[in-house]
């Protein structure tokens, strides 16, 4: 099963839009986790087994792994998702974008030696420095559009011709680049109005919304905004407030209550 087909699969089976990100910090674990070597696997790991019940797709953030040097923790941890919860896609989301042959190896770096189902990709640099990702047809490809940060006003508000560039973006992709319906956008939750466009040009190609939670995005407003015609077509993605709602021993259970909360959350405003 493609990941399309497999987030789709998960959207009814679960009926939850939650994405967990996991994004390990340990100077926010818990005090059990102090010494312990293998504690960004093994913290990653549990909050993972407490909050599947209520995700759509994990989405590990390769940096906070990389910038410990614990790659290998992330390799475990993508094949521990595979095989405890194999219904639950895995979004790498590592922003990939470069040209040629290096966004060739980027593509067997995501999909060959982390066996994500799905990647995060910059596509400022063009098509071609996607295409490597585009042609795994079974693999989504998960496009920044429109993002969350404060500073995404900078190029993606351009005017080019009378019509903003991210909104150029989402209409390429939607038209041109989508050949094996593997595609899908990062639209931040920040920018409510913003999705509302990017959703009409769209149509119910799928958004990864990041920015509820610790960002301050508003998870009413994303479904309200950014629902596809079916109530689906969001996986609204959670790191900070997940991953570190206890500080104490009781973390797993509190990263579940609020996974729980925020896929109540927002299927109430669906």
């Amino acid at each position: 099963m493609g990941f399309m087909q497999a987030l789709r699969a998960r959207w009814n089976a679960a009926d939850t839009l939650v994405c967990v990100g996991l994004d390990p910090e340990p100077a926010k674990f818990p005090a059990r986790f102090d010494g312990d070597p293998d504690a960004v696997f093994a913290f990653c790991r549990d909050i993972a087994d407490a909050t599947a019940e209520f995700a759509c797709a994990f989405k590990p953030q390769i940096a906070h792994f990389a910038a410990l040097g614990a790659e290998d923790a992330l390799q475990r941890l993508v094949a521990h998702l595979h095989a405890a919860h194999p219904a639950v896609p895995v979004i790498l989301d590592a922003k990939r974008g470069d040209i040629g042959s290096t966004a060739q190896r980027y593509a067997v770096e995501a999909f060959g030696r982390y066996r994500a189902d799905a990647v995060t990709v910059n596509p400022y640099l063009g098509r071609d420095s996607v295409q490597p990702f585009l042609d795994h047809a079974d693999r989504g490809v998960v496009i920044l559009c429109r993002t969350s940060n404060p500073g995404a006003c900078d190029l993606q508000d351009l005017d080019v011709g009378g019509r903003p560039l991210y909104q150029h973006v989402a209409e390429a992709i939607a038209r041109d680049w989508n050949t094996h319906g593997n595609c899908a956008l990062v639209v931040g939750a920040t920018w409510p109005a913003q999705l509302a466009e990017v959703r009409a040009i769209v149509g119910d190609m799928p958004l990864l919304v990041p920015g509820v939670g610790a960002q301050g995005g508003d998870a009413e407003a994303v479904v309200r905004n950014a629902k596809s015609a079916d109530g689906t077509g969001l996986l609204v993605s959670s790191s900070r407030a997940i991953l570190y709602a206890s500080a104490g021993d009781d973390y797993a259970d509190a990263a579940a209550h609020a996974a729980r909360s925020l896929r109540d959350t927002l299927n109430a405003a669906r």
